[in-house]
């Protein structure tokens, strides 16, 4: 006679791998999603950037630091407030002479427009949220070590990049494990470390 109790401790025999299974992975994948580069991140300005504006062949040549603030404009001698939504630098620079000729302050100028630093932003659960200057090698592990590191609370396997308004669930752990796994990160991208529930 078969036990009553046999088809229970079978069912939960099978059970239980597939129970510790789902523990141990937190529902994390074993990679890391494939993140498309950024259509305009080498191209077009983004706020942000941090440029130099160049005016020659004028009684008063100038080279005018300047940064695009959160509304994508600049601020420039003359001509006060610029917009330089979707534009590449060399665009922004024809629209820059074009307004000087437009508003007769210069017959001709010769403008030029220099990309100087670029930036991301680590949010969230490390130990100095804030900027990061890009370069073309940093990734995102790279950047939270810039900023400081992951505090204590951090989910280190749930971080989340944003990039041109889509966002992806990125494991640190797994990327500093296999540098194939690290992402490499686009000016503009925002890196939000969330906080752990335990």
């Amino acid at each position: 006679m078969v036990s009553p109790r046999r088809p229970l401790l079978f069912c939960l025999a099978a059970a239980l791998p597939v129970f510790f299974s789902g523990c141990e992975t937190d529902g994390v994948s074993d990679a890391n999603p494939q993140v498309p580069a950024a259509a305009t991140a080498s191209a077009q300005l983004r706020p942000g950037d941090s440029l130099t504006v160049a005016l020659q062949g004028v009684p008063d040549p100038s080279i005018n630091p300047v940064q695009i603030d959160d509304r994508g404009t600049i601020t420039l001698p003359y001509i006060g407030i610029m917009s330089t939504a979707g534009t590449t630098p060399g665009e922004l620079a024809q629209r820059i002479r074009e307004t000087y000729v437009a508003k007769k302050i210069y017959r001709t100028v010769d403008v030029s427009v220099s990309v100087t630093e670029r930036y991301v932003y680590v949010g969230g659960e490390v130990a100095r949220p804030g900027r990061i200057v890009w370069t073309p090698d940093l990734t995102a592990s790279k950047a939270i070590q810039a900023a400081g590191g992951f505090t204590l609370y951090a989910k280190e396997t749930k971080v989340n990049l944003t990039r041109e308004q889509k966002a992806y669930d990125v494991n640190i752990i797994l990327a500093q494990k296999n540098p194939a796994q690290d992402i490499h990160l686009m000016p503009g991208d925002s890196v939000q470390v969330p906080r752990s529930p335990f």
